[in-house]
This record gives C-alpha cells, structure tokens and sequence, in this order.
C-alpha cells in the first residue's frame, strides 16, 4: 500500500511538472483545438437529412398488418438506421393514387423540407391503360416542381412495368417511360421496384398486386442497392 501511495505520488508530480510545461503551448492551441472538437461533433449536431417517397399503396404499405413498420420505406428506415446514417424516411405513399392525383398533391407533400426525393407513381396509370404520353406528362410535372421547389434534392425514380396482357406496344411503352425522365432529367433509375416480387404469388398479399411483408423487403432490398449509394 505505502509503495502504491508512493507510486501515485510520483505520478501526480509528473503530470504537475508536465502540465506546467506544457501550459503555454496549449493556451497557444486552445483556439485551433477548440475548433476541431467543434467540427468533430458537428455531424451529430446536424438535424437528418430527409428522404421523402411520393407514390401510391406499394409505397404506403396497403394492406400489410404495420405499413409502419413492415412497407418498403419503412424497411429502407431500418437500413439507414443500421448504417448510423443521418436520414429520416417520410412516407407519402397513398393508395389508389395514380400520375394525376400526384400532379394535384405535388403542392401540399413540398410543405415538407426533401434532400431526396423518391418517385414510385404510375402502376396505376398502367393497370388503367391510361395512355403512356399522359403520365409521362404528369411525372414531369411532379419532377419539375420539386426541382423548383428545391434545386439542390437529389431524385430517384422507380421503374415500373405492366403485364403483357396489357399488350405488347403498351407495355413497352410504359416500361420506357421511367429510363426517359430518369435521363432527361438527371435522376437515379431503380430499374424495376418490383423485381423478384410482381408475379411471385408467395410474396403477394391475395390481390396478387401489392406485397406481403416478405415481399416488401424484397422490394426494399431494391431499393437500397440504389438509394445506398445516393446517401
């Protein structure tokens, strides 16, 4: 105990004698050191970054028990949050919409700050047969007024395809819209969100058309190989 007592003693006059050595040059960095903690904390400082996803019920979840917690937004959210990423997911998937209930809601979702926008619309457009100039014309829309609305967000676009029971031409025309604006526009293509999913009737609710929790990861999955590199 005494030579523990005397050990500690010596070390307490080391850190003394070192502290007062060292006394003027760390005044002489406290203003450069100061700075770098500052910078050093500053990302946990900064408020997340948001990612908005604009589209219909494959994006809000329908009919899944928790879209909270099982939709494919939802899911991308526990990816972001296991990478320790800044974002936070806002879903503004609603059921049943279609390119022009968009165009007419476009105003209303902007109110909300985005970083990045996520655009998952037209599946309904294409189920309608609406005619494939017509919503190419609405997702512009929507495209140019979150580019007005905020310049510097970075825009992703999902892929969309019909079954060929739409007929050939139709099909082929819709599947081609989604690349168009993707290149016309300087967005990131998800090539096709339902890859793995659309027909597997395992991974679809009894509608056949949206995706049961299992398939919603598989679409999430879809997702995050573009959306990972874009955050």
């Amino acid at each position: 105990m005494i030579k523990y007592r005397f050990i500690t003693f010596l070390m307490a006059l080391g850190l003394l004698s070192f502290t007062a050595c060292e006394s003027n040059t760390r005044q002489e960095n406290t203003d450069t050191r100061g700075a770098a903690d500052t910078a050093a904390q500053e990302p946990d400082n900064k408020p997340n970054k948001v990612v908005l996803f604009f589209g219909d019920s494959l994006t809000a979840g329908h009919g899944l028990d928790d879209p909270a917690t099982d939709s494919y937004p939802s899911v991308i959210q526990q990816k972001i949050n296991d990478a320790k990423l800044h974002y936070t997911v806002v879903n503004a998937g609603n059921s049943g919409e279609t390119s022009a209930g968009g165009r007419a809601r476009i105003d209303w979702v902007l109110k909300q700050k985005v970083d990045i926008f996520v655009l998952e619309l037209g599946a309904n457009d294409g189920l309608r047969g609406t005619p494939v100039s017509e919503t190419t014309r609405n997702l512009q829309f929507i495209i140019d007024k979150v580019k007005a609305k905020y310049p510097e967000a970075k825009l992703v676009i999902a892929g969309m395809q019909m079954p060929p029971s739409m007929g050939a031409d139709y099909t082929n025309g819709f599947k081609n819209i989604f690349p168009k604006l993707a290149q016309k526009n300087n967005m990131i293509l998800i090539p096709f969100l339902l890859d793995g999913v659309g027909g597997v009737a395992k991974l679809n609710q009894d509608d056949g058309i949206h995706p049961t929790p299992e398939g919603a990861k598989i679409v999430a999955d879809n997702v995050w190989k573009v959306l990972e590199g874009v955050l």
